[in-house]
């Protein structure tokens, strides 16, 4: 899954990419709101962290409220200083769908980015499942048949957002732009390398039935 981090402190916004990369994210980091709005408005993001204060821009609520007035509804966690019931309420009524105030722990942000991500879905269910494939978002672990599969970081996120959207067929540049940041340079073929590596781990020692099929001209679906 893919997450657009907006923060002016680099240290910190640094220090928070490799974290939430260290659990499978793919991360694009703007340093200022400026940039920070544009990639936001162009950009294929699950989740977007945003700061309050940021250089460049009036105030961090403006880029929530351009996302919004864009049609475009991936949640927003906004982080900020300010802790006032007022700051509160003028960050939720801009359209951020969570509040974190400095200092915060690394723990209780991945939590709080962990349940955005739930709540499209139509079950409060932590665990994801297409038949007998179960995958656990928390814990990052991946079974079939009962049996645990181990996947790297990227087959993971892979793993994870095909899971996501099951059902849907997704294709090479959607799953380029919500599985790897913007900086990696990902080719078509590197999909198709880890879908097959894939295909090996949570397919081949199973049987049937198959779960991830190739749409030949449109892309991948995984389901029964």
């Amino acid at each position: 899954m893919r997450i657009l981090l907006i923060e002016d402190e680099q240290k910190i916004a640094n220090a928070l990419k490799r974290g939430l990369e260290q659990e499978s994210f793919a991360v694009d980091v703007a340093y200022d709101g400026r940039e920070g709005l544009g990639r936001a408005l162009v950009g294929k993001y699950d989740v977007m962290i945003l700061d309050r204060m940021l250089p460049n821009i009036s105030d961090g609520l403006e880029i929530c409220r351009e996302v919004r007035a864009a049609k475009m509804h991936q949640p927003i966690l906004l982080l900020t200083a300010r802790d006032s019931t007022r700051d509160r309420v003028e960050g939720l009524n801009a359209g951020a769908d969570d509040y974190l105030v400095k200092p915060f722990s690394f723990e209780e942000l991945l939590a709080r980015v962990r349940a955005l991500l739930r709540r499209p879905a139509k079950s409060a269910d932590t665990i994801l499942r297409v038949g007998d494939l179960e995958l656990h978002p928390e814990k990052m672990t991946v079974s079939r048949q009962q049996k645990s599969i181990m996947l790297s970081k990227k087959e993971f996120a892979l793993l994870e957002y095909l899971m996501r959207n099951q059902g849907s067929i997704l294709s090479k540049d959607q799953i380029i732009a919500h599985v790897w940041d913007f900086d990696a340079d990902i080719l078509p073929n590197t999909v198709e390398a880890f879908v097959a590596s894939l295909r090996q781990k949570i397919e081949k020692p199973f049987g049937e039935p198959r779960l991830l099929h190739t749409v030949r001209g449109f892309g991948y679906r995984l389901s029964i």
